[in-house]
């Protein structure tokens, strides 16, 4: 039987590794793919997105055939966790691999700049990277003004190459990003919905790095889409807010029948289910996009989140708490053509975290 660092190794970090082109791991059994660039990597992940709310991981609730599929297809860590329930101290583990009390302690800590992340390991292997959306990593507080107008120097950008985005946003229809340096510095209201404008910039993306493919110009890559839903407030576009009725949900059963907890629970649980089914769409729209551009069947796609949120099991909301709604996390590794040799698919139980 495999030991947990083993399966790790075999099949999350070998792939990774094989994918930056730095040869596999020892020990790890990887399918050799004949193809004529190294593969690539794309990050989705939400904010807040608890682990237990997707159809694949058995919510009875919320509908999102996307990432059910990519869990079939590839590996779903159904005990995947968060080391830290609080946006900051996760980003900071996840592009460093190093634990939040050598790295990003707490709420509103900055990204040491001297920190190397994951964003140079692939600079230095050739790949060119990309950040799109939520970075929350500049130290901003918000008692000195809102942080979604707040601009992130280039020099704190964690060393992506391509940098769209924004420091903190708990406004979805009101997101404002921002990028570039000098006289190409940008800084715009984005269009709409903050999921599906966020995805349409990745979408332009996976474009251009499709049109270079082919032209014989173009170099693997490594990008990340970081959306605020469904993090509160829990509002998503009417056409999903309309499927879910808060008084049809079937709670957990650790949600206790204390009527004002059940009716918040409800009320939050509607919006929260429709902006993940928003989320699953995007990424859906992102799956055709890198099929359109013939990159498919050369990429690794990871799915995940920062942590949690109660909803009202234990009585609780929110996260920053050690309960499973908290710190359980949606984690899939999967794509078309990557294949682990003698690694099943489907759901593990296997403890994983950012810094794995």
């Amino acid at each position: 039987m495999l030991s947990r660092r083993s399966f790790l190794r075999a099949s999350v970090v070998g792939a990774l590794h094989q994918a930056a082109g730095l040869g596999p791991l020892a020990g790890a059994a990887l399918v050799r793919q004949p193809a004529p660039t190294r593969a690539n990597v794309i990050w989705l992940f939400g904010d807040q997105h608890r682990g237990q709310a997707l159809g694949a991981n058995g919510d009875p609730n919320v509908h999102t055939p996307n990432m059910d599929n990519l869990a079939s297809l590839g590996v779903n860590f159904t005990r995947a966790t968060s080391g830290f329930p609080l946006c900051c101290p996760f980003r900071g583990s996840l592009l460093t691999g190093r634990y939040p009390h050598h790295c990003v302690p707490g709420h509103e800590y900055p990204l040491p700049e001297e920190q190397k992340t994951i964003a140079h390991v692939f600079n230095e292997a050739g790949y060119h990277t990309a950040y799109f959306g939520k970075w929350h990593l500049d130290g901003f507080h918000e008692k000195d003004g809102r942080a979604a107008m707040h601009i992130v120097p280039p020099h704190r950008r964690g060393g992506f190459q391509t940098w769209v985005g924004y420091e903190n946003n708990n406004s979805q229809w009101d997101c404002w990003v921002h990028g570039g340096e000098g006289k190409d510095a940008f800084h715009y209201r984005l269009p709409g919905y903050e999921t599906d404008a966020l995805t349409d910039l990745f979408i332009e993306y996976i474009k251009e790095r499709g049109r270079l493919a082919r032209s014989g110009k173009g170099q693997p890559f490594f990008a990340v889409l970081s959306v605020q839903p469904p993090h509160d407030p829990y509002v998503a576009p009417a056409e999903y807010m309309r499927r879910y009725n808060g008084g049809q949900l079937v709670l957990r059963p650790n949600v206790p029948c204390v009527a004002s907890v059940q009716q918040t629970a409800r009320r939050d649980l509607a919006g929260y289910y429709a902006m993940i089914e928003n989320w699953d769409a995007n990424i859906g729209r992102i799956l055709r996009a890198l099929d359109e551009a013939g990159l498919l069947f050369n990429t690794h796609i990871m799915i995940f989140s920062d942590h949690g949120d109660m909803h009202g099991s234990h009585g609780m909301y929110r996260k920053t708490n050690p309960f499973e709604e908290s710190i359980r996390i949606p984690m899939i590794i999967a794509g078309e053509r990557m294949r682990y040799d003698g690694r099943l698919t489907g759901d593990t139980p296997v403890l994983i975290s950012a810094v794995d």
